[in-house]
């Protein structure tokens, strides 16, 4: 049986986004010190968020990987606070000691952007823990997963990035990770393009039918600003919101999981004007 977290609930699952960082693209600093990162969870979950990404690493391109003492004293605290308030927590890492340290700690699902090729133990970590598995489609570190963005096979960027995830599938379940625990991410923004991130998300499709519930996170990523932007450059990263909630409201359409968000408010308003457009039994409720 799937995990509860992973149960469909007839709309995506909000995660919000809690970067315990001094360099994250969007919020970098804002969330880093403890108190704050704890206070801004509470308040994602009081906006309707279902689970809490708590990250020590920020993944933007050409970001400097922390020491991993560094990370562990970035994200436990939080998890443990937030944990212990009941708070659904996931940890967004790449390595196998802080995904140990932060299960220990109260997270119930591990979001591996590298999805296990970051680190060889990461998979036996998530197998012997019992927890959800986010495998995200990844090729290489920030500061070169630019130069992996090339995708010339037939099918193009789609169906690579299809059938580089159901191999991951396979290692994670040869690794002893139960087959129902796994979740798939295409990865938008990781070694992909502007107009790659465009096909791949109306492609997701392919992505959807390796069986998986599938989480995407588009928000505030610079392929929204490219499209937003004007003669001055690319839209800031603190005005893409309203792009953002459209992409939530279409990929609530095409039935994902989860949708990874730092305007948790948003979101769940648009999700629930979607679900009182198409659910009659509501009426009169309001």
């Amino acid at each position: 049986m799937s995990p509860g977290i992973l149960a469909p609930i007839g709309r995506p699952r909000l995660m919000g986004v809690v970067n315990v960082t001094p360099d994250s693209f969007s919020d970098g600093g804002r969330w880093l010190e403890s108190d704050a990162a704890i206070e801004h969870g509470r308040e994602l979950l009081a906006d309707g968020a279902d689970v809490l990404d708590i990250g020590g690493e920020s993944t933007r391109p050409g970001a400097t990987r922390p020491l991993v003492e560094e990370e562990l004293e970035r994200v436990v605290p939080v998890i443990t606070a937030l944990a212990a308030e009941g708070a659904v927590v996931s940890v967004d890492t790449m390595r196998a000691e802080v995904a140990e340290a932060a299960v220990a700690a109260g997270a119930t699902i591990v979001n591996d952007v590298s999805g296990g090729l970051a680190d060889e133990r990461m998979l036996a970590v998530v197998a012997d823990a019992g927890v959800a598995y986010v495998a995200m489609h990844w090729r290489a570190h920030s500061e070169h997963m630019a130069d992996f963005a090339t995708y010339d096979a037939p099918g193009g960027i789609v169906r690579a990035v299809r059938d580089e995830l159901a191999r991951r599938v396979d290692a994670a379940v040869a690794a002893g990770v139960e087959a129902d625990r796994i979740v798939l991410d295409p990865g938008l923004g990781f070694a992909k393009q502007g107009e790659q991130n465009w096909q791949l998300l109306r492609g997701l499709g392919e992505v959807l039918s390796l069986g998986h519930p599938v989480l995407v996170g588009a928000s505030r990523k610079s392929f929204l600003g490219t499209l937003l932007g004007d003669e001055h450059g690319p839209r800031p990263v603190d005005q893409r919101e309203a792009a953002n909630v459209a992409l939530t409201v279409e990929l609530a359409r095409v039935g994902v999981w989860g949708i990874r968000v730092h305007d948790v408010r948003s979101s769940h308003d648009a999700l629930r004007v979607v679900h009182r457009l198409h659910d009659p039994r509501q009426e009169g409720q309001e």
